[in-house]
């Protein structure tokens, strides 16, 4: 089995584990079941924010321990006082080192969407994800079919949460559908873990033009995001790039500051 395979085979046992330790009426009755959600795709449409989305991410499975460290409360505060559109928090721990406990965390200091960053699968994720905090989660169009991804987004929906569809190819845009939010194309194949920037431009003119659009990883420059924004992308999600750093909220900083300054000059000719 590849990398990606053996993820959603473990998710698979665990989702199974953790519905016997955590009912769903337990997940109910969370203090953020029924709180307000706080839309993603506004966020990422609002004009004085930088579209960063900006992730809390210790560990991958291709590169390994990245920031084992990392204080969930002062880097979620920080990502957002730079100036960051959204945060998304990885919550799958087997593989990625993160947990429920860092998105609710993030949620009791910040007032912004939250992306859930799992490997969704189930209707229980999804009730989870609510009743940690979430106001979006993410699907993955090269895990689910079409009509499962149709399933759980629409029940997504009936829970107020917001949905980022992510795709990796042309063959996977049949899974875009109307309780869909937001759709995100992932640079990073998730097989082998190679990353190729030049996927979200390619894919840019197949996405429906109403749905907004996020390019999701291997961006690093004021330039990248520039010429991404041109080809129509509203959301760059970031989380090495920040996260290999002592201060993943400073080097946030540094790249909306860069940004700025190059939008700045774009303007001015």
């Amino acid at each position: 089995m590849n990398m990606l395979d053996q993820i959603i085979a473990y998710k698979k046992k665990e989702v199974e584990e953790r519905k016997s330790l955590y009912p769903v009426k337990l997940l109910e009755k969370s203090v953020y079941f029924n709180s307000p959600v706080i839309s993603l795709s506004k966020y990422l449409l609002r004009e004085d924010k930088a579209g960063i989305i900006a992730e809390i991410k210790r560990k991958s499975p291709s590169k390994g321990m990245i920031n084992k460290y990392v204080s969930v409360e002062r880097t979620s505060i920080g990502y957002m006082q730079a100036g960051a559109s959204a945060l998304s928090i990885l919550t799958d721990t087997e593989f990625f080192a993160g947990t429920n406990a860092d998105l609710t965390t993030a949620r009791k200091f910040n007032y912004c969407p939250i992306l859930r960053k799992d490997f969704m699968i189930d209707e229980y994720q999804v009730i989870e994800a609510r009743s940690i905090g979430a106001d979006a989660i993410l699907l993955l169009a090269n895990v689910l079919t079409p009509a499962r991804v149709k399933e759980l987004a629409k029940f997504a929906k009936s829970l107020g949460l917001e949905v980022v569809l992510e795709l990796r190819d042309a063959e996977e845009l049949p899974a875009l559908n109307e309780y869909v939010n937001v759709v995100g194309v992932n640079n990073r194949n998730l097989k082998d873990f190679s990353v190729d920037i030049t996927q979200s431009l390619r894919l840019a003119p197949l996405i429906p033009s109403d749905f907004i659009r996020i390019s999701e990883s291997g961006i690093a420059s004021a330039a990248t995001i520039s010429q991404l924004r041109k080809a129509g992308y509203r959301g760059f999600l970031i989380g090495e790039t920040f996260m290999k750093e002592s201060r993943p909220e400073a080097a946030c900083a540094r790249l909306v500051k860069e940004l700025n300054e190059l939008t700045k000059q774009v303007l001015a000719l």
